[in-house]
């Protein structure tokens, strides 16, 4: 029978997905979802990988972010989910306004010359995917790869365990088009379609029916 290993890039999943459907990670069911995956063929690891987020010191939003998290991880290894963390870091970005932000001249005209914000970043968490899916084929733990993920950093560790351990490498993407803002629509990565042995591009409908709870969960982890 064939032997797979699911490895899910869970900042990538909720932004790409559970962002785009208004729900969270807790209202989703990963196990149904990995089954639906795998089908007949042996499941022998289940990976989960994510950023995990700080409580900050009188802050009640990101204590209920905290607790969230904690929550939904639980669930998953509850489930059979081994997960894989690393710290949120954050990081002040600047934006200039020139032309190449819309109303620009608008925004210059009220002294607006850029703008600073703050954006959470992961540290590592594609380096350990990538380590997880060349040990697990050094190790022969198993046959088929399945990534569920859009990160091009992950093609070199996909060619070299296609290339020297001829394992397979099963590509989950998923196509979420938006014909009255095409910017924000969800498209498969085309170098991933191009690098995989097996290519699944799954809807807004495929992913609904694992939505346990379709409620907005305000206390979102991101």
């Amino acid at each position: 029978m064939e032997r797979v290993s699911i490895f899910i890039d869970g900042g990538n999943f909720y932004y790409l997905v559970l962002k785009k459907l208004a729900v969270t990670e807790g209202s989703f069911d990963f196990h149904a979802f990995a089954l639906f995956l795998t089908g007949s063929r042996h499941i022998v690891s289940r990976r989960y990988y994510v950023g995990t987020v700080r409580e900050r010191q009188g802050d009640e939003k990101s204590r209920l972010r905290v607790a969230s998290q904690v929550r939904y991880l639980a669930l998953l290894r509850n489930a059979g989910w081994e997960t894989k963390t690393s710290r949120l870091r954050r990081r002040i970005e600047e934006v200039v306004i020139d032309q190449r932000v819309e109303d620009y001249q608008k925004l210059q005209s009220m002294g607006i010359r850029s703008i600073k914000f703050e954006r959470m970043r992961e540290k590592g968490i594609d380096v350990k995917l990538a380590t997880d899916i060349m040990m697990g084929a050094v190790d022969d733990q198993y046959d088929t790869a399945i990534l569920i993920s859009s990160d091009a950093d992950l093609i070199p560790a996909i060619d070299w365990v296609r290339g020297r351990f001829k394992k397979k490498v099963e590509y989950v993407g998923f196509s979420f088009p938006n014909d009255s803002n095409p910017e924000t629509a969800t498209r498969p990565l085309l170098s991933l379609i191009a690098r995989s042995d097996v290519q699944r591009i799954l809807t807004k409908q495929d992913l609904l029916s694992f939505v346990r709870d379709k409620r907005v969960d305000f206390n979102a982890v991101f």
